[in-house]
């Protein structure tokens, strides 16, 4: 409106309403889309991507980017525009594509802002468990409403610990001594980031390079929600960057940064 004045908190808040409305409007095209008939197809590394990816992704597309703001998405061709825009969207319409067509309900549509290769805002649900997770740093993070944060947790004993079923598998498979910590698999990594914003879980790490849309609107939770999250060298998160990859991630509680930093420099080749 001509003449009125929005102070910081209320334009970020303005942010979180464009990203839930989108999210919950995602969430309705996915229920059409049953996973026994839903048409699916293969990119790269045998990855799938379905029908439905694609009707989310549009929808999004046409709701989020205004004038000036920029667009990355796992299911568009990128377009190096984005890279000199200050705003800029980043986006999975479907994240845990694999666990929709099996019906494992851990897959959601995670949405983030970036301003100045800075996660700011973002947005991260699970239409399956019916959970919503918006947040913001400097605003806070809620689920369904309901402020969230990060576990108040100090120590690893006792911890539960996020990987991928791949890594659990591995481990096992590895034998040795058994951690101080509790592992649980979760398989797409915005929804695993949210959990740990949510104090469900308390940390995740690993040194593989992750995507982009994979990681910012978690990264915005989890700063919003009081946690600790950088690559896996400890740098600060950098988005919107070509190629579009996080060189290695650690997501923590705040209270079990220095305890996970310990952790991994010892394990460590030297």
């Amino acid at each position: 409106m001509p003449g009125v004045q929005w102070n910081a908190v209320e334009l970020r808040a303005r942010d979180l309403e464009r990203i839930r409305e989108a999210l919950q409007d995602a969430g309705t095209i996915l229920r059409r889309f049953p996973r026994h008939q839903v048409a699916v197809r293969y990119k790269g590394h045998d990855s799938p991507v379905t029908e439905a990816d694609l009707a989310v992704d549009a929808a999004l597309r046409d709701a989020l980017p205004r004038a000036g703001e920029g667009w990355l998405s796992e299911e568009t061709p990128d377009d190096p525009a984005r890279l000199g825009r200050h705003r800029v969207w980043v986006v999975d319409p479907l994240d845990g594509t694999r666990e929709f067509l099996a019906g494992v309900p851990q897959w959601n549509v995670s949405i983030g802002l970036v301003e100045g290769g800075v996660a700011v805002a973002g947005g991260v649900y699970n239409p399956t468990t019916e959970e919503l997770f918006l947040g913001a740093p400097g605003v806070g993070a809620t689920l369904n409403g309901r402020r969230i944060s990060t576990s108040d947790r100090t120590c690893l004993d006792g911890a539960v610990v996020l990987v991928s079923r791949w890594a659990l598998r591995r481990r096992r498979e590895a034998g040795g001594a058994a951690p101080p910590y509790t592992m649980r698999p979760v398989g797409p990594l915005a929804y695993s980031l949210a959990l740990i914003a949510a104090g469900h879980a308390d940390a995740m790490w690993g040194r593989s390079a992750k995507a982009e849309w994979d990681v910012a609107a978690g990264a915005a939770l989890i700063a919003a929600a009081g946690g600790h999250i950088t690559q896996w060298d400890g740098a600060p998160l950098a988005f919107n960057r070509w190629p579009p990859r996080i060189p290695g991630l650690v997501a923590t509680a705040a209270g079990l940064r220095a305890p996970l930093r310990r952790l991994i420099a010892a394990q460590s080749p030297r």
